[in-house]
């Protein structure tokens, strides 16, 4: 493996027959002026990337960090664009693109409503069953917990989260927790054609800051929970949860189900201005008593480290069924898609008859607390959380279920929000018995540095505590594989599905979970068949 080898970003997605839409009606429905000739001119899509652009297509040509995307619009032109939106700065700078300019005030606020318009995929279109999920954490696990019940159920479904994008049953590795808003619509304009009926969406709050799920109202919105993180983005944790609250409001979404778990349930149903159902688990609740008074109550009965079972009952009746993950905030998460299906107009006989039929829910949740041993030797969870709360929530489940020692290995996001790497590491020394620090996705950032900050936190939490570090993490998750034996479990939080690493730029090729399985089989342990793509060479 070198860092020459740079996998490929995923594709963006398109319907299979693409609209034929009048630039100059698009001018006249956004009070857009024009610079050039736009009669007689037809798109056929719109997107921000001529990396992505397809012959036919509109160029949106917006403002960013360090360039303005106008810079490119000679590139468009030559790639096929009809047309390049703009504001009036980007227009001086694509008048030579030779390609009439539509102009408007702010391009990425309207590019949702261009891009519904576009695609035929507004609030009054005929559309499938749309469903986001928001919050800190538990917002993939949700979402592929909603489109693994709908499956068991019968139905053809879509997806967007962190990890994947799914269309009846095609599956692609995903570029941001939330597309752009052109290339939402896009998805859904495709979705829509093989007839996909229900759509499970991630919501970040990026997504609603950036206008990315512009031009969308949602069947039902869920809310997981509001912990430290995105503070890089944000500058407090008030301006944080005030970006999530927009989904909650009527033009965004018909209604919710909020999930009482965290301090900031209760907060998201007070300030919600659509229907509200509430979901707790008082057992794992910031406030128990809160908790226990939600509509739907949710009562662990066991945990393994195949599964977690749990019991919901409500005012539709009482469910007993297992997620096919550790810990008690997977069972929750889990009751809230249920919840989430039953506002969504799914009959509540027929979400039951499903899951007792099944007696599990047959979701696969990439990356998240993942098993990657096998029978004998230690277990090995891979996780993608990379905040304190996550930490916290997913040692506690690996500790409940293993015998012997737990080992924690993690890295932190480099040139991301830096405010939570004391507590990272705080939590992640206080609940596990040997740390190992790592190296994650540094970017531009030394890498040392970031490894200093995180032994440093841990050793101010437990001066006395087992610490190790060790970069790059290939060598690490050998280390860490040496300093446990049978009984014992690693949890290596942070890249959990993710196939790269992020170094300068440059997305390397990586895979912890093959990295897991290959340090055991090394250590001499059994491990099962590798279930995932491979992005290193065959071992010799």
């Amino acid at each position: 493996m070198s860092i020459e080898q740079q996998p490929s970003l995923p594709p963006v997605l398109r319907p299979a027959n693409p609209p034929r839409r009048e630039l100059s009606e698009l001018a006249s429905r956004f009070a857009a002026s024009v610079r050039g000739d736009a009669d007689g001119v037809f798109l056929s899509g719109i997107t921000l990337a001529t990396a992505d652009l397809r012959p036919g297509e509109a160029f949106v040509a917006i403002q960013g960090v360090n360039r303005h995307g106008a810079d490119f619009a000679v590139t468009a032109a030559e790639k096929g664009a009809v047309a390049v939106i703009t504001d009036e700065r980007g227009a001086e700078i694509a008048a030579d693109a030779g390609l009439p300019v539509l102009v408007v005030d702010d391009p990425r606020a309207v590019l949702g409503d261009l891009s519904a318009w576009v695609y035929g995929t507004g609030a009054d279109d005929p559309l499938p069953l749309l469903f986001a999920t928001t919050g800190t954490n538990g917002k993939t696990s949700v979402s592929h917990l909603l489109e693994g019940i709908l499956e068991q159920m019968g139905v053809v479904t879509g997806l967007s989260s962190t990890a994947e994008r799914h269309i009846a049953g095609e599956v692609i590795v995903s570029r941001l927790t939330t597309p752009e808003a052109s290339e939402m619509h896009a998805l859904l304009a495709l979705m829509r054609e093989r007839d996909v009926e229900a759509v499970a969406v991630e919501v970040s709050a990026q997504a609603l800051s950036r206008h990315r799920v512009d031009g969308l109202r949602f069947d039902v919105a869920g809310f997981t929970n509001l912990s430290h993180d995105h503070l890089d983005d944000y500058a407090d944790m008030e301006e944080y949860f005030e970006a999530k609250l927009p989904l909650f409001r009527p033009d965004r979404a018909a209604r919710s189900v909020v999930c009482l778990d965290s301090a900031s349930g209760p907060l998201v149903v007070e300030r919600a201005e659509i229907p509200v159902v509430t979901v707790g688990t008082p057992s794992i609740a910031a406030d128990a008593a809160a908790a226990a008074q939600a509509d739907w109550v949710v009562v662990i009965d066991d945990e393994r480290a195949a599964g977690t079972t749990f019991t919901m009952t409500g005012p539709a009746g009482t469910l007993t069924t297992t997620v096919p993950v550790i810990g008690p905030h997977m069972a929750a998460n889990a009751a809230l898609a249920i919840v989430m299906l039953l506002e969504g107009g799914y009959a509540w006989e027929r979400i039951t008859e499903a899951l007792t039929r099944d007696g599990v829910i047959r979701a696969y949740l990439p990356g998240r607390t993942q098993l990657v041993s096998g029978d004998r030797g230690p277990a090995v969870f891979v996780d993608f959380g990379h905040s304190p709360d996550a930490f916290e929530k997913t040692l506690a489940a690996v500790r409940r279920v293993t015998p012997g020692r737990v080992l924690m290995l993690f890295g932190a996001d480099g040139d991301r929000d830096a405010s939570k790497r004391f507590d990272m590491a705080r939590t992640a020394v206080e609940g596990s018995d040997i740390l190992v620090v790592t190296d994650h996705h540094p970017r531009f950032e030394d890498p040392a540095s970031i490894r200093a900050t995180l032994v440093e936190g841990a050793r101010r939490a437990r001066p006395d505590a087992e610490i190790h570090e060790y970069s790059p993490p290939e060598a690490a998750i050998v280390a860490a594989v040496g300093l446990v034996g049978e009984g014992d479990a690693i949890l290596w939080a942070g890249p959990g599905h993710q196939d790269y690493r992020d170094i300068r730029g440059v997305r390397t090729p990586y895979s912890a979970r093959e990295l897991s399985r290959r340090a055991l089989k090394a250590a001499g342990w059994p491990v099962p068949e590798s279930r995932w793509p491979v992005p290193y060479p065959d071992e010799d």
